[in-house]
């Protein structure tokens, strides 16, 4: 980041400001009287000597607000340096009061020279620091550092009250000795060089805490300046220096919140709004993705049922789109697809939204008409706009389009079921030749089989139907297994299995899950507790919390009458939420810190689909993020998804959580996610999700065997 305006405005500002101080204070204190430093002198002093102290203090504080796994070399060595400082100016104000004959009070020798000492430290120790080369160090152990500190002030504050060894009396009678003057000449050239230092580094570009930074030692300088000029003991020069030495305090402290909290503040919002575009955006055509749609979508409906509107959601497929991917090549195909998608988009009115859902499919989505005509009207309005042709390297393609519409209420009532049931009206479109098609229940027998679906999922816990099968979660550091998931199945007496895609949300809609849930969590718990007491090595086994199973108010105490029902140990067992569970912050969280009191271990599952604010992710009482299948299904064939991928992993290493990647397929993904320090991965490349018995024989009975 290079200097900018305002940053340069600062840093003249103090340099003319300090200098103008400096001469007015130089005519003031000529022309002072002798009443106001005698009886001025000392409560500013000492009022200036606690501030100061209590602003090294700080700096050292503020150095440790946020701690990482890593810190800079350069972060270490000024909280250090102002911990020694601060030391100085404690001992120099606390020993300042030295009663005279005349009954004033003035500076004593031994505070003058622990003022002297602390200003050396203070400028030879900011040159070292911004004279090293930076580089990230490990977390330092805190009360070693603090030992270090306070072993190095007593070895100088020893070395500083022996006389004969290198610090000769700084007074004489009351009055500043050449020593004194010579001591502080020196330590304000320093103060120059380090300011010189600054600037260059600071034009350089590479710190945004260097102008604070800066400032503070050209308070400095002028400190020293102040000091260089006293000539007795009670100067009021003396006490200007110590007031600019706050000032310059005050900068360091500055620049160091920037380093702590504003940088790293602005670099996790530029990587969360990254993740999030990256997320939610089609990398051909920059429109809102299948994500953002089902997002906008759900609140289109909710809204529609506040203002009893209608929702039309429109699916559009550009005919023979792979006969133009064949003859224009890649590139060519993917130009006529950001070219429908800006004509779409320019062409909306006001209430629809155009979206990209990858290949050759578009939706659009329609809030502001009032009868199915008007929808249908708009709609061939559409079909319309691509009458002109698309211009592609210089050559005009005609290009035509289908369009399936589902209105809601009329045509669904989720989000996903309007988005399918406009599908399916474009994919009969195409089978009937023809442009435009409205969904109509006619085309499949959905609801029919829905209902009967349901009435047998109430059944089918009753009678046994349901069983898990459980897929191992690997180390990728090791390659041994640490735990693994735990999944619900449903064999159907007539049907065969069913699909969880299929059954899931069905008993979400009905309420069913919690006692599935419930089930499934007990089912989990004690068959580990089984595997445990067989003499296998212990591991955790992980389960889906559902929505509703998260909301209900007697989560906890399941949870804990399960966990003493099979007698598994509560570190044995991971939950698994969504981050939609978490919307609501206050309730989520009162729920995630009573479910970590009794040991279970946390996880937010397919991570990346959903929003999360990373403002307050951090204080989720969690322990791992799952990455979802779909950015790793294709993390080698679109750098997209590989961003998202390094991005969630890096980010979850700062905030210290375990990371888990799912749907690993291939060897090649495995070892990228070893590329990303990926924590542990699950998947077909490992092993499909598989019964007990056969869990047991392939991964725990032949890997390590029973010792009791």
């Amino acid at each position: 980041m290079k200097a900018n305006s305002q940053d340069q405005r600062k840093v003249i500002w103090v340099a003319l400001g300090g200098l103008l101080c400096f001469l007015a204070s130089q005519w003031y204190r000529s022309s002072a009287s002798s009443d106001l430093i005698i009886s001025g002198y000392p409560v500013l002093t000492l009022l200036g000597g606690f501030v100061a102290a209590a602003a090294c203090i700080g700096i050292y504080n503020q150095s440790w607000l946020f701690q990482t796994q890593k810190l800079t070399l350069r972060r270490v060595l000024i909280t250090t340096l102002f911990l020694l400082i601060g030391l100085f100016e404690l001992i120099h104000i606390v020993s300042y009061a030295e009663e005279v004959p005349s009954g004033a009070m003035m500076e004593s020798e031994f505070s003058l020279k622990m003022m002297t000492l602390g200003s050396v430290v203070c400028t030879a120790g900011l040159l070292l620091i911004y004279v090293v080369r930076e580089k990230e160090i490990a977390l330092p152990r805190k009360f070693l550092l603090f030992s270090g500190t306070l072993g190095t002030f007593i070895m100088l504050y020893t070395l500083g009250v022996q006389e004969w060894i290198w610090l000769p009396k700084l007074t004489e009678e009351g009055l500043l000795s050449g020593t004194f003057t010579r001591i502080h000449l020196l330590t304000g050239l320093l103060c120059g060089i380090t300011a010189v230092v600054l600037f260059l580094k600071w034009k350089k570009g590479k710190d945004g805490d260097l102008p604070s930074i800066l400032c503070g030692a050209l308070c400095f300088f002028y400190g020293e300046g102040y000091l260089v000029s006293a000539a007795e003991v009670n100067d009021l020069n003396l006490l200007f220096a110590m007031w600019m030495n706050c000032m310059g305090y005050f900068f360091i402290q500055k620049g160091l919140y920037t380093t702590v909290v504003d940088t790293p503040f602005l670099k996790q919002q530029a990587a969360e709004a990254k993740m999030n575009y990256i997320a939610h955006h089609d990398d051909v055509t920059g429109l809102p993705n299948r994500r953002r749609l089902s997002q906008r979508l759900r609140t289109l409906l909710d809204d529609a049922v506040e203002q009893e509107q209608l929702v039309g959601v429109l699916v559009l497929n550009i005919n023979r789109f792979k006969t133009i991917n064949d003859s224009l090549g890649q590139q060519a195909a993917n130009r006529v697809l950001r070219q429908v998608g800006q004509r779409l988009k320019h062409s909306s009115l006001p209430g629809e939204e155009v979206y990209g859902l990858g290949r050759d499919e578009f939706v659009i989505t329609m809030t502001d008409f009032w009868t199915t005509e008007n929808a249908l009207r708009r709609t061939r309005s559409i079909l319309q706009l691509f009458e002109k042709p698309v211009m592609v390297d210089g050559n005009d393609y005609h290009i035509t389009l289908g369009i399936g519409i589902a209105i809601y209420p009329h045509d669904g009532g989720s989000p996903e079921e309007i988005i399918q049931n406009a599908d399916t009206a474009l994919h009969n479109a195409k089978e009937q030749g023809i442009e435009l098609n409205r969904y109509a229940h006619a085309m499949q027998m959905k609801a029919q089989e829905r209902l009967q679906l349901e009435n047998d999922l109430r059944k089918a816990l009753d009678r046994g139907q349901f069983y898990l099968v459980y897929q191992p979660q690997i180390n990728l550091a090791s390659g041994m297994i640490v735990g693994m998931e735990a999944l619900v199945r449903w064999q159907h007496p007539q049907r065969g299995p069913i699909s969880p895609a299929e059954f899931i949300p069905l008993a979400e809609e009905s309420g069913l899950i919690v006692p599935l849930g419930e089930w499934v969590l007990r089912e989990a718990c004690a068959q580990n507790k089984l595997w445990q007491e067989a003499g296998y090595r212990k591991l955790c086994v992980s389960v889906n919390l559902s929505m509703r199973q998260f909301r209900h108010s007697h989560l906890l105490d399941n949870i804990s009458g399960i966990l003493r029902e099979t007698g598994l140990e509560p570190v044995w067992l991971e939950l698994e939420i969504t981050e939609s569970m978490t919307f609501d912050k206050d309730r989520a969280f009162e729920q995630l810190r009573k479910i970590k009191e009794i040991g279970v271990h946390i996880s937010i599952d397919d991570f990346g689909t959903g929003y999360s604010s990373l403002h307050y992710l951090k204080d989720l009482p969690i322990d791992r993020l799952k990455i979802d299948r779909s950015f790793v299904n294709e993390v080698m064939e679109d750098s997209n998804n590989a961003a998202i991928v390094s991005t969630i992993t890096s980010m979850a290493h700062h905030l210290q959580l375990k990371v888990t990647a799912e749907g690993v397929e291939n060897e090649a993904q495995l070892l990228f996610l070893r590329d990303q320090h990926c924590h542990e991965a699950q998947g077909y490349f490992f092993s499909k999700p598989i019964v007990a018995a056969d869990f047991e024989k392939r991964f725990l009975r032949d890997v390590d065997k029973p010792t009791g």
